[in-house]
């Protein structure tokens, strides 16, 4: 079949998986590096939440997945105290957002036109994240920033064992000075994502930008890190980052997919598992806890938390730390 009758046969199907033979590349650590994770755990452990609070699974489930202290300390370029600081800073606001906890039922309208959707992966495995301000269906409202994080933590979700950033490809096509977001927002979303989501954005792929929104970017520039900075690609050759088989037809693809609002919807909820009150029925692999799969049953009350936790893993590509909890 040539690649023009494959633009021709549209799916509902989301792709939840990277291509076959995706390879996604091994984090190495010297013992040294290792050392100051393992140090960065025992911080943490000294300001986690009590065990009788009602976060305190939730917290811990993101303490003990295996790339939350590594990438904190990669951030920090592994100065200590700056990964702690950072750390605190992000446990706080977790407290207060709880990101992992949002109700699907909350943001279910911003997903209506498929402004931001989860679709595919890049060639390093990462999951790709499109971006259209183009279909904003609603008025500003902090509601906007809390479907912009469940979509992330739906990505995280399906990350294959490994990989630990996605990929973010905005598109501005059909995008006007009222549909585009203000600066101020945008403020909110790099403030998110460039501290509570630390080394979990790849790379940002900006594509079709019209002239008359480019001062939009100057405008953020200032409060663009430079580490984010760098990220960011204009107008790159999307085939040499994202295989044909995994990015959508609109964008140069083979794969020709036809956003449906429910149908989206409910796979990206059975694929991460997520409940109606926002708790998960699992999660997606276990390589990020000891948790059931997406497709069981069991709910978080149902799930086992020990009288006090005992340990703390990171597997992650040849990273292991043990760190014993008194």
């Amino acid at each position: 079949m040539s690649s023009l009758q494959l633009k021709r046969t549209s799916t509902r199907r989301v792709l939840t998986t990277p291509a076959p033979g995706t390879i996604v590349a091994p984090a190495y650590y010297t013992e040294g590096q290792k050392g100051q994770i393992e140090q960065l755990g025992w911080y943490t452990n000294s300001i986690a939440l009590p065990e009788y609070d009602p976060y305190y699974p939730w917290e811990q489930r993101w303490l003990n997945r295996p790339d939350t202290l590594p990438r904190y300390m990669r951030a920090a370029k592994w100065n200590l105290a700056d990964a702690q600081k950072r750390i605190k800073g992000t446990l706080e606001w977790r407290r207060d957002f709880k990101p992992d906890l949002i109700p699907p039922a909350e943001v279910k309208i911003e997903s209506e036109t498929g402004k931001i959707i989860q679709n595919g992966f890049d060639r390093e495995g990462r999951p790709v994240i499109y971006m259209r301000p183009g279909r904003q269906n609603t008025e500003t409202s902090p509601r906007q920033l809390r479907h912009l994080v469940w979509c992330l933590e739906r990505a995280i979700d399906v990350m294959p064992p490994g990989q630990d950033s996605l990929v973010i490809l905005v598109d501005y096509k059909s995008t006007t000075l009222r549909t585009n977001p203000s600066i101020s927002v945008a403020r909110k979303v790099l403030h998110i994502l460039q501290q509570h989501y630390v080394e979990t954005l790849g790379c940002a792929l900006v594509v079709n930008l019209p002239t008359i929104l480019s001062f939009f970017y100057k405008g953020i520039s200032p409060f663009l890190d430079p580490v984010t900075r760098n990220k960011m690609r204009f107008n790159p050759e999307l085939l040499e980052l994202i295989p044909a088989s995994q990015l959508d037809a609109d964008f140069g693809g083979d794969y020709a997919y036809k956003f449906e609002a429910e149908s989206y919807w409910d796979q990206i909820i059975e694929t991460c598992g997520v409940a109606p009150d926002g708790t998960r029925v699992g999660n997606v692999d276990n390589t990020r806890g000891d948790w059931p799969s997406p497709r069981s049953s069991t709910t978080l009350s149902e799930v086992h938390t020990p009288e006090k936790p005992k340990w703390n893993q990171w597997e992650a590509a040849g990273l292991v730390l043990t760190i014993t909890r008194h």
